[in-house]
């Protein structure tokens, strides 16, 4: 029996890297995939069913609450009912680094509608057919960033801040639905995200990264959907309100 049989599973910014990996683990687990994203998500459901797995894909935008109550409908009317919940769309290969007082305001605010308001958004569509459910499982995508404190990039570093704070709120809402809501924190995960956002100091800073951990190198995007597929899955039943850091050891909480 897999971990994730009979669940359905929505994956936000699912179209490429992390949201990609974490489609195709629920899959590889029995899981049924709702794919959205703003860019087309075909290679990611061709992905899944070439894995033998089944996936819908949509083009959905986090920061436009209609899109996302359409997204939650469309699953429930294909899969009939919704299960859980991976927040994964966020603004970071688009960013641009630099010191806080040279930062963009418009950037700034588009950091937050996407990484924040995003998830409100989705989580606000979810929770309805979630509650008909005898337990749910949502999975806030945050960042080592959020803990370590990642300098020149303090748009990025505020918003997965608050995805931590985020999700320990809901949880204490949520529980008694039995809806659970968790966070992970990874490290700099080997993505074409990560590649745009530190450009041409990519090389030398995934090199500073790994040093710093326990576990010295980088993380690859199986490293992670693991960990989302345990939040997701039975196995974490009683887990909520909990930041998991996957990053190697470089942070002790």
């Amino acid at each position: 029996m897999n971990r994730l049989d009979d669940k359905v599973v929505l994956v936000t910014g699912a179209a490429r890297g992390l949201g990609r990996a974490y489609c195709l683990a629920v899959a590889a687990e029995g899981g049924r995939v709702v794919a959205g994203d703003l860019a087309d998500c075909d290679e990611t459901v061709a992905a899944v069913a070439a894995a033998g797995g089944e996936a819908l894909g949509l083009r959905l935008d986090v920061t436009d609450r209609s899109s996302c109550a359409e997204a939650v409908a469309t699953a429930v009317e294909r899969f009939g009912g919704l299960d859980g919940l991976v927040n994964n769309a966020a603004l970071y290969a688009g960013l641009h680094s630099g010191p806080f007082d040279q930062i963009d305001p418009d950037e700034w605010d588009a950091a937050m509608r996407v990484n924040v308001t995003g998830i409100f958004h989705m989580c606000s569509a979810a929770v309805g057919p979630m509650r008909e459910r005898d337990t749910a499982s949502i999975v806030n995508i945050s960042s080592l960033a959020a803990v370590y404190g990642l300098p020149h990039a303090l748009h990025y570093t505020t918003s997965k801040a608050a995805v931590i704070g985020l999700t320990r709120g809901l949880a204490r809402e949520l529980g008694r639905h039995w809806i659970r809501v968790n966070a992970i924190a990874p490290s700099a995960v080997l993505t074409e995200g990560t590649d745009a956002f530190m450009a041409d100091k990519r090389d030398r800073a995934l090199e500073s990264i790994a040093q710093q951990q326990a576990l010295r190198r980088n993380l690859e995007p199986s490293d992670v959907a693991g960990t989302v597929v345990h939040l997701l899955s039975d196995e974490s039943r009683f887990v909520t309100a909990q930041t998991l850091m996957v990053d190697g050891g470089a942070v002790a909480t």
